[in-house]
């Protein structure tokens, strides 16, 4: 089998038109797949670094909501594909050439875009989200839908069962064919021969173009459906289609089994923590498999030493288990476990822990940020607390279910 050969005849589709509402305010103004990410990155570099190691070249991203900045960063970052070698990326909006809406769910986003198939003339069809961190070798996937003759293969990550009742259980016989498909069941079923675990779905299918347009077609005839994959286009295809589950293992790393649904405030912010562990799942450093974004025109970071000492003599500032984007400067400041994006500034006497700092944010002397994530251009006035007083933050700020303060893009705290 030429894996190689066999993914031209592949065509990608990256699912990015999502409101995220789950996300708000942090997707008040821009698309979920566009929200930064690990300081430097966008959420949906991920999935279409994931893409570009792969040696997938020509991919469709189908947005919808707030895209603007979406659409300038692909076009900035990902303009990379040559055109002369049939390869390209190019953002699709809701044509609205069958039916006039918008986008009613993953399986509609397709349905509305038939004509791509239709000129395309792919064999399969790769269709992947761009709301999750994770690292894969879609060709593995591929070669596993040949091997079995699935008709479709859904990407299953194996997690602990406990915690499959947050997500749709995908339940398998010992060959890997699905039997079942339950959306966060209070009792999940179990990969075979592993009791305490389960197969979650990552969002992630590969399907034979043939029996994917006859199934949207099919779904969108159907009143009462939510148009969605995991809710009705999947189930509905157990009992009478070859569909298949492939055990996802981290690119380059076959122990490591790191996926993030960041869909949350609660998720978004656990996936940054992880990023400042001492060792963490999620390697940025790995060169056999990179994570490619638009790199900002910014200055170095810097890390100014403070001339005023705390009662013992020692030098009040101090960064640690945290990453720096380009831009920043810390100025006799305490940064511990946090994520800070460009251009984020953090004046004398000031503390930061637990927390995410998103673009230029700014933090004046004395100010503490415990357990935060602080939006764009968002300027800490000297003094004020942040995540310090859970009673004072409600008056003021969203609180995640999981208790992180959520400071919005805009937000005066003078």
């Amino acid at each position: 089998m030429n894996l190689q050969e066999e993914m031209k005849k592949t065509l990608c589709i990256l699912m990015a038109g999502g409101k995220g509402e789950r996300l708000y305010p942090l997707t008040k103004h821009i698309a979920k797949p566009s929200v930064r990410f690990g300081g430097i990155y966008r959420i949906i570099d991920f999935t279409l670094s994931n893409c570009l190691n792969t040696d997938i070249r020509r991919i469709y991203v189908l947005t919808q909501y707030r895209s603007v900045s979406l659409d300038r960063h692909i076009r900035l970052g990902w303009s990379i594909f040559s055109h002369e070698l049939d390869e390209f990326i190019e953002c699709i909006p809701p044509q609205q050439r069958n039916v006039d809406r918008w986008y009613r769910g993953t399986a509609d986003s397709i349905y509305q875009n038939i004509y791509i198939l239709q000129a395309e003339r792919p064999e399969r069809v790769l269709i992947l989200s761009g709301d999750h961190v994770y690292k894969m070798n879609y060709n593995d996937m591929l070669a596993y839908h040949i091997e079995t003759n699935a008709e479709l293969t859904v990407a299953g990550v194996e997690v602990p069962r406990a915690e499959a009742s947050a997500f749709g259980v995908i339940g398998c016989d010992s060959d890997f064919r699905i039997t079942n498909w339950d959306e966060k069941p209070p009792e999940p079923k179990t990969v075979p021969g592993k009791p305490d675990t389960s197969f979650v779905s990552m969002g992630v299918y590969i399907f034979n173009t043939d029996v994917l347009v006859k199934k949207v077609i099919d779904d969108a005839k159907d009143f009462e459906s939510d148009h969605d994959f995991g809710k009705n286009v999947v189930p509905a295809m157990v009992e009478s289609n070859r569909v298949y589950v492939h055990s996802f293992t981290e690119a380059h790393n076959p122990t490591s089994r790191y996926w993030r649904d960041i869909g949350t405030l609660d998720a978004y912010w656990e996936a940054n923590m992880d990023l400042c562990s001492d060792e963490p799942q999620c390697n940025l450093s790995d060169k056999k498999w990179p994570i490619r974004t638009f790199q900002e025109q910014v200055p170095p970071a810097r890390i100014v030493r403070s001339r005023v000492s705390d009662r013992d003599g020692q030098d009040d500032y101090r960064v640690t288990n945290s990453i720096l984007s380009g831009g920043c400067v810390i100025s006799g400041a305490a940064v511990d476990r946090s994520v800070l994006s460009h251009d984020v500034r953090i004046s004398r006497g000031a503390t930061v822990s637990e927390s995410v700092l998103l673009d230029g944010v700014t933090v004046g002397p004395g100010a503490r940020v415990k357990r935060a994530i602080v939006d764009e251009h968002v300027e800490i006035p000297a003094g004020c607390a942040i995540g310090c007083d859970a009673e004072f933050d409600k008056s003021r700020f969203t609180i995640s279910p999981g208790g992180v303060v959520i400071v919005p893009k805009g937000i005066s705290l003078d």
